[in-house]
């Protein structure tokens, strides 16, 4: 593709958001750029979170803050892409970690501006699953916004792109809402079949391999590049949490006519969008062996870890 920014090195970077993974992020960006010459992390945040009187916000600026890490204010939502082309024309690498909760036009416009502001290196918010496996028209209408973006990264040769693929984030798989694993009445329901498989990444483990991957050497381009902490079916989280727990769990199988048409019933709930697509099973999960994390030698968080340091108590 693009061979101008072949020799670009990640040293002036900016991240876009500090909440569940922008945090870890951050902090590995800082703590690896103590061993990179010249090295500069940089975040991008509202104003009314810098200011909030929030505990919690307050002590992720204060950390922000003592890691060395400045903070840039802007919205990603209410500034215009020339707007935000400007601010990111300032660093040579921008990482999006906004999440959806921006929007679903918002990766759109955020890829809009990084092309437009002409940085060597862009890391959209891909943080996630197989989007090109699961293919479009899929229940969540989030993964189509998400191909727009590739193919107009792809369409272009200024911008050199990397694309992380970490699948679910593995706290996500026991979120009480997400309604997979009831550990109150000890049931796992599976997505569709309890052979379907999903990848899962802790957002401490991607924050690290993001770190990694962002200063490798050879520079990483034009790739999408995955990580896996586990790859497990839901028959086996079932396993793993009556291994970890020390009691039974029963099965069952949420099939995906029954998610589709609860979904058809809500169409706008995000939740039974997501349930529906990762019933579908495409895209969803692939083996460790290749991931970056594998082929590195770096260490992560598996299933069974998770359970027995966040789920032990739960007797």
């Amino acid at each position: 593709m693009n061979n101008v920014n072949y020799d670009v090195k990640s040293r002036n970077i900016l991240v876009l958001g500090a909440g569940e993974l922008g945090m870890p992020v951050l902090r590995s960006l800082a703590r690896r750029a103590k061993e990179v010459d010249g090295a500069k992390i940089s975040v991008l945040l509202r104003e009314s979170a810098v200011k909030s009187g929030d505990p919690s916000k307050q002590k992720d600026i204060s950390d922000i803050r003592n890691a060395g890490i400045e903070i840039v204010l802007g919205d990603l939502v209410d500034d215009s892409i020339d707007e935000l082309a400007s601010l990111f024309s300032r660093y040579d690498t921008v990482i999006g970690c906004a999440g959806y909760a921006a929007g679903i036009n918002t990766p759109m416009k955020l890829a809009k501006a990084a092309l437009q502001s002409g940085i060597p290196r862009y890391f959209p918010w891909q943080f996630g699953v197989d989007f090109e496996a699961i293919g479009r028209g899929g229940p969540q209408d989030i993964f189509d916004a998400q191909l727009d973006v590739r193919e107009l990264l792809r369409s272009q040769d200024r911008t050199d792109w990397v694309i992380i693929s970490t699948g679910m984030f593995m706290s996500y798989l026991f979120e009480p809402e997400f309604g997979v694993v009831d550990l109150e009445n000890s049931e796992v329901h599976a997505l569709g079949s309890l052979d379907n498989a999903v990848t899962l990444t802790t957002p401490d483990d991607i924050g690290r391999l993001t770190a990694e991957i962002v200063f490798f050497d050879p520079t990483i381009r034009n790739e999408i590049v995955f990580l896996a902490g586990d790859t497990v079916t839901y028959g086996e989280v079932a396993d793993k949490l009556e291994a970890g727990l020390g009691r039974s769990f029963k099965r069952s199988v949420w099939t995906v006519p029954f998610l589709l048409e609860e979904l058809k019933n809500d169409p706008k709930n995000m939740m039974r969008k997501y349930r529906a697509a990762f019933a579908i099973g495409r895209g969803m999960s692939w083996s460790k062996a290749g991931t970056f994390n594998e082929r590195e030698g770096i260490p992560v968080t598996d299933v069974s870890a998770l359970i027995a340091a966040e789920l032990g108590g739960v007797k």
